[in-house]
């Protein structure tokens, strides 16, 4: 049922709930600590204002309300946050007490609640988060299989040359989408989805547009926990299949490799279900992990990553055909560090401050989960004399934040030179920049996305020139975006490669 539907039902069936909401809202109003914000409707609060684009909704209301603000999103306490000094305040010096989670009802599907994005901070937390700093995200780990991820970005290149034979368009998200979900796959589970007469890689690839697909619609569930129980929307039960169907295929996958490991003749892989396997079989207790822990932990490297990482990639060439100036200089510093017409490879990016400019500078402007995932405050907080109360849901819009005029000259200008003068990276430390979120819950795959991020965006405009199909200039490249799992391109990026010359 339509989101909005349900909402005109609630407002239809509740008169009585209603007058109460009203009248206990007002008994509170003059007592309460709570950040300012706007009046709620009795019922559903603020739900008709956060609209199809939040991000942008809860920035224009937070120019009204201030950089600390609250709503009721139906029966949850929202607190906003919009400004660098308090996303500091929230990720980093409060961070112990906001650093619990508001699980979204979809991630109940098969347990997947328990996977560790979502778990609240504690010894099962920590453990996971230990595993993936120490023996998946460690760059000494992730140099040991640099090169499977360079014969992804070969394969890519591959079919973009052959496109370019064929004067073809190619969909810039779809590509990037592929090559990234491919190399992710690859590293964790040594699963290659160029083969696509697979009937398992068909199964997965529909699987994985499915969870995208449904755990990013707005949930009625979210903002009425006592809806739960019916899934009003069919999405948790529509998740949970495709969930099921998906840990199903990661079972099919470990059972494979239990038993090859078997196998005298067996060479050990450098992926993630190797190192998994062989924690478990070391025996150290605080990094083993039952079966369903591991199968959890590889769909959280793989899910989200690819997502965010292929809709960056797509607004960063989309900016660039928008820039011509600024693409010629990010190509003549490649052409002159490594080479017209070369590939990147991971070592170089250290030497190419420009790209990283341009990378930052897109993740400031098109951060790929605006309002990062939600946190929930174990306690009351007290920040800048408001409280936050215990189990309110907070929010840190980092897409607000990334056009604060008072930070930033020119805001929604596309200039990544205002990184070549500034010493921000994207790392958790410059709250000014906190695509990938900052304290203990910063995005544990940072180092990987951002190796992927370089290296694919680099290899493109070094290899190719791009045009854009002849009449489809303007649509193509409007700006528009669309709110749901990661913020996307509203119109896909299609274009024609052209050898570099």
């Amino acid at each position: 049922m339509d989101l909005q539907l349900l909402i005109i039902f609630l407002l239809s069936s509740f008169t009585l709930v209603w007058a109460l909401h009203f009248f206990a809202r007002s008994t509170r109003a003059t007592s309460s600590r709570l950040p300012p914000g706007p009046f709620p409707l009795p019922v559903i609060g603020n739900l008709l204002q956060l609209g199809t684009k939040p991000h942008k909704s809860l920035a224009k209301l937070a120019s009204i309300h201030g950089p600390i603000m609250s709503l009721k999103l139906g029966q949850i306490t929202t607190i906003v946050i919009s400004s660098s000094t308090l996303a500091k305040e929230t990720l980093q010096t409060h961070d112990r007490n906001l650093s619990d989670r508001t699980v979204p009802d979809a991630t109940h599907a098969q347990d997947h609640h328990l996977s560790m994005e979502w778990l609240p901070i504690g010894a099962e937390w920590r453990n996971l988060r230990k595993i993936c700093n120490s023996y998946i995200f460690a760059n000494q780990k992730l140099d040991l299989n640099r090169d499977l991820r360079r014969q992804k970005l070969e394969q890519l290149i591959g079919d973009i040359q052959e496109c370019c034979r064929e004067s073809k368009a190619v969909n810039i998200g779809e590509v990037a989408f592929r090559t990234t979900l491919n190399t992710l796959l690859s590293s964790i589970c040594s699963l290659d989805l160029t083969d696509s007469s697979s009937d398992r890689v068909r199964e997965f690839k529909e699987i994985f547009r499915s969870i995208v697909e449904e755990t990013g619609k707005p949930n009625l569930s979210d903002y009425f926990p006592f809806l739960r129980k019916i899934d009003p929307q069919g999405i948790r039960r529509r998740t949970s299949v495709s969930f099921g169907k998906l840990l199903g295929i990661l079972d099919s996958m470990i059972d494979e490799r239990i038993e090859l490991r078997k196998k005298e003749e067996y060479i050990r892989c450098n992926d993630v279900l190797e190192i998994l396997l062989n924690l478990n079989d070391e025996g150290n207790s605080s990094d083993v992990l039952d079966r369903q822990s591991i199968k959890h932990l590889q769909q959280l490297l793989f899910v989200p990553g690819a997502d965010t990482t292929s809709s960056t990639l797509q607004w960063a060439m989309t900016e660039l055909l928008r820039n011509p100036t600024t693409l010629l200089k990010a190509r003549t510093e490649l052409e002159q560090t490594i080479g017209k017409g070369r590939l990147v490879n991971e070592p170089d990016i250290a030497q190419l401050p420009y790209l990283q400019a341009v990378v930052k500078e897109t993740l400031r402007l098109h951060p790929s989960v605006p309002l990062l995932l939600p946190r929930k405050a174990r306690s009351d907080v007290e920040m800048y004399g408001f409280i936050i109360p215990k189990d309110a849901q907070i929010l840190v819009n980092v897409w607000a934040i990334g056009r604060d005029g008072n930070i930033w000259k020119d805001p929604n200008s596309f200039f990544p030179e205002r990184f070549l003068e500034l010493d921000i990276d994207v790392r958790g430390r410059s709250f000014e920049l906190i695509p990938f979120g900052g304290g203990r819950r910063i995005c544990p795959g940072l180092p990987l996305a951002t190796r992927i991020l370089h290296v694919i965006l680099g290899s493109l405009i070094n290899k190719f020139d791009w045009k854009i199909e002849d009449g489809s200039e303007t649509e193509i490249l409007n700006m528009d975006d669309k709110f749901g799992l990661t913020l996307e391109k509203a119109n896909p990026l299609v274009a024609i490669p052209y050898p570099v010359t």
